[in-house]
């Protein structure tokens, strides 16, 4: 029997005198629906208009019905499991009913369903590294790349740790490892085939040693061809992978960072046997509650060296660069997710007899949402596109990406943290319940300023060592001057404007690298760099053909709110920004002629 014919006859049958037109009336009228269902790639008009500007022609036309393909998935069976997964987390069992400590971890079905899609589907773990994944010859641009994480995390993030870390773990191996090591660890690692495949992992924080690395305690004991380590791991994401890269100290080495050496743990031995090291429990983590994330003791377990003795934070250090680099991107994602959500409640929820989007304190709000959200998408563009260049052989492009994977780390994730609390708010009490998508959102944002480094490691390393050291803020400037130049379209006076923001966060960041005693004001430095290169950068590319020109609207937000002194008790709302903000929440694309105006107001 049909739903309605079934809440009719029971109504007929209580006797109650309602009509058909009362019965058929939904309660869930007063809610406001979520994202389920959306197409995550359809709906994001940044991303789409960015991924044609920054890839090339061809390997768009190739690409973009792959895209189609995961944010069709990512709005419907993907975010399906992602809830599944996070309300059922692994769990960890010690001993087989033998008493044998063979410990292992049991994932709820919808996790191992969510892996099928990422390591068969998509092979994200080996998009960097060989030709045959989605149908190209070679291996994916970064471009593409990331811009498929950045669809899958808007439905899943805690999985997202593995594909990363499985990614630059062959990263490293194919760098740093002997010709042997690569033979026995690649094939497996770089299979599409779950039977076969080896996932990757790191695991380096010690509790005598987290943002202290040279502090760890772990020992590393030569025992003929492999290597025998002794110590305790504390924080490990992905605690049961095939192969973890970790730092330990052979025995006689110097104390400090100087003295690590990087190792390949494989959690199997060539004979099939379990390694001698243990899963002791798993971390009751506040987020990322699909991903199994716990605490190993090794026991003399075989390990083997990886690249120089002497050299193993610098050789890890590619690996944290690359994982920060992505944190960035997931974040980015995560923002989407929720400037989606909240776009989708203010739009359909009615209060006070309109629909709260007509709200102007609403409509300003969202805009808090929406700022750092494209800006974010358009740093995260910028470094990909860097890193291909890169990895093409240009040395001002690797300084470039120097700069910017701590940069996207430090800023974006510290972002992702007040927008997700600013999108349960549009949605009102249903925001805190755990039926919906924002409680996940919010404990899962966290996340993103502790793994790879807390804001002040990166807000150092960006100042005291990308600027102060290696003079990268040089190569990032003189990129973002290009951007300005070719710009032609933009208001002259909004361009100069821009560039003199960018100049004086270069210098502000130069003056703090050259005075130690500057050091507390390393992240205010920091988020400069990270305001002035993202607002010239989102003026640049809303002045391009085919890109949509809000993006020229947010950078003049960017550049107000975030470059610009002002005074705390003037109108919070200028004629302009009331302006932008009817013009950015309106429907259908804006041209650079239109918004031109409203740039040099």
């Amino acid at each position: 029997m049909h739903g309605n014919q079934v809440h009719r006859h029971h109504a007929d049958a209580a006797g109650k005198a309602k009509s058909s037109d009362d019965a058929l009336i939904d309660p869930a009228r007063h809610v406001a629906p979520d994202c389920a269902g959306l197409n995550f790639y359809e709906t994001d008009r940044g991303v789409r208009d960015l991924l044609r500007l920054y890839l090339s022609r061809d390997d768009h036309l190739r690409l973009e019905p792959h895209f189609l393909r995961l944010g069709e998935l990512a709005g419907g069976e993907l975010d399906q499991l992602a809830r599944v997964a996070d309300k059922n987390p692994p769990i960890l069992h010690a001993r087989d009913r033998f008493g044998r400590n063979e410990d292992w971890i049991d994932y709820h079905p919808a996790y191992r369903d969510m892996e099928e899609i990422a390591f068969r589907d998509f092979q994200f773990h080996a998009m960097s590294h060989r030709g045959g994944v989605l149908g190209m010859e070679g291996p994916l641009p970064s471009v593409a790349k990331y811009a498929f994480q950045y669809l899958f995390v808007q439905a899943e993030f805690g999985l997202m740790c593995p594909i990363s870390v499985t990614d630059t773990s062959i990263h490293l191996i194919r760098k740093f490892a002997s010709a042997e090591l690569k033979d026995y660890l690649l094939p497996r690692m770089l299979s599409d085939d779950m039977a076969v495949l080896w996932k990757g992992t790191q695991f380096m924080t010690e509790r005598a040693g987290g943002s202290d690395v040279g502090a760890i305690e772990t020992v590393a004991k030569r025992d003929g061809d492999v290597w025998r380590l002794t110590g305790d791991k504390w924080f490990c994401s992905h605690a049961d992978a095939d192969v973890a890269l970790l730092l330990a100290r052979p025995e006689g080495a110097p104390a400090g960072t100087k003295g690590l050496a990087l190792f390949a743990l494989p959690r199997r031995l060539k004979d099939g046997r379990r390694n001698s090291y243990r899963i002791v429990r798993l971390k009751d983590k506040l987020g990322t509650r699909s991903m199994a994330s716990g605490e190993i003791q090794l026991e003399g377990a075989v390990a083997y060296l990886v690249g120089e003795p002497d050299r193993g934070l610098k050789q890890m250090m590619e690996q944290v660069n690359l994982s920060r680099l992505s944190h960035g991107v997931r974040a980015a994602a995560m923002m989407r997710r929720c400037v989606n959500e909240a776009m989708a409640c203010a739009r359909e929820r009615v209060a006070f007899g309109q629909s709260i989007v007509a709200y102007p304190l609403l409509r300003r709000q969202l805009m808090k949402l929406m700022v750092p959200t494209e800006q974010a998408l358009s740093m995260v563009m910028l470094a990909a596109s860097a890193m291909d260049e890169a990895n093409a052989g240009s040395a001002k492009a690797q300084d470039v990406v120097r700069i910017l994977t701590p940069l996207l780390k430090f800023r974006v994730c510290r972002d992702n943290i007040p927008v997700a609390t600013g999108s349960m708010e549009v949605r009102g009490g249903n925001g805190y319940i755990e039926e919906w998508v924002h409680a996940r959102l919010i404990r899962d944002a966290h996340i993103g300023v502790l793994w790879e480094g807390t804001s002040n490691i990166n807000a150092i390393d960006i100042i005291s060592r990308a600027v102060g050291k290696s003079g990268a803020h040089k190569a990032l400037a003189a990129m973002m001057k290009r951007r300005l130049d070719d710009a032609k379209t933009l208001p002259s006076d909004f361009r100069s404007r821009l560039g003199l923001a960018l100049d004086r966060a270069i210098a502000l960041a130069e003056r703090v690298a050259a005075e130690p005693q500057s050091e507390p004001a390393a992240r205010l430095a920091a988020s400069a760099l990270y305001h002035a290169t993202s607002a010239v950068l989102l003026a640049w590319e809303g002045s391009q053909s085919g890109v949509d020109a809000r993006r020229a609207l947010f950078a003049r937000f960017v550049l107000e709110h975030r470059l610009t002194s002002c005074d705390p008790l003037a109108p919070v709302c200028e004629v302009w920004e009331q302006e932008a903000i009817d013009l950015v929440l309106a429907n259908g694309p804006l041209s650079i002629v239109r918004v031109a105006g409203l740039l040099d107001a």
